[in-house]
């Protein structure tokens, strides 16, 4: 017996921005391969929040460390080993009605939670959407006097890198994004990895843009 062949459609969402319509039988255009670790193109990566709430895209900053070029390694005084002192930060091409930034610096050549996470070095929010930077040397403490909030894997402070010597350069990875919000995200309370999801949660449909640089390290 035959059966008449319906023509159907399948849609497929695209971040909540409209659909795309792809005929039955016809192929799709294949994905783009995922960037390895430490490696960018043009544009930083897509971050949390899609396209930003619906409001034209993400644009893309510019991040800059005081202490090296974009790909290059981190001077030590900045490491575990010698004084983990937070780098200078400047970023610049800040899109307009940027409430506050969020800094994320993680090393995703060191997985944890069975390689579903990696190693946290620094996460600050609620910096002030008028900052262009951070000084050398921010202080510790779970808030700091302008209202940023602060943690990393070990305590409310920055981790410097300090990859074993026995192996490669791990790439430390430097991650601004730039929201139209506040987070209402507490400091204290809860997990290391608990506070980093509650706070990328949070920034969904908020980014308005971000930058990435990134930093060479292993112990000598």
């Amino acid at each position: 017996m035959r059966f008449a062949r319906l023509g159907l459609a399948l849609i497929i969402a695209t971040g909540g921005a409209g659909a795309t319509f792809i005929a039955a039988g016809q192929t799709p255009a294949p994905q783009q391969p995922a960037p390895a670790p430490g490696q960018r193109g043009a544009a930083p990566p897509q971050a949390p929040g899609g396209r930003g709430g619906g409001r034209g895209g993400v644009q893309v900053m510019t991040l800059t460390p005081a202490g090296w070029p974009d790909g290059a390694v981190i001077p030590a005084k900045h490491s575990q080993g010698g004084g983990q002192i937070s780098p200078a930060l400047a970023w610049s091409n800040v899109p307009d009605g940027v409430v506050s930034f969020v800094l994320i610096v993680h090393d995703p050549d060191a997985a944890t939670g069975n390689g579903t996470d990696d190693v946290l070095h620094w996460m600050l929010w609620n910096i002030p959407g008028t900052a262009r930077g951070l000084p050398e040397g921010v202080s510790q403490g779970t808030q700091l006097a302008d209202g940023t909030r602060q943690i990393s894997a070990t305590g409310p402070f920055y981790r410097g890198p300090g990859a074993a010597a026995a192996g490669p350069a791990h790439h430390y990875t430097f991650e601004l994004y730039a929201l139209d919000t506040m987070l209402d995200v507490p400091a204290v309370g809860a997990s290391p990895p608990q506070t980093r999801a509650a706070v990328t949660a949070a920034m969904a449909g908020h980014v308005r843009g971000k930058a990435v640089a990134v930093g060479l390290f292993k112990r000598g």
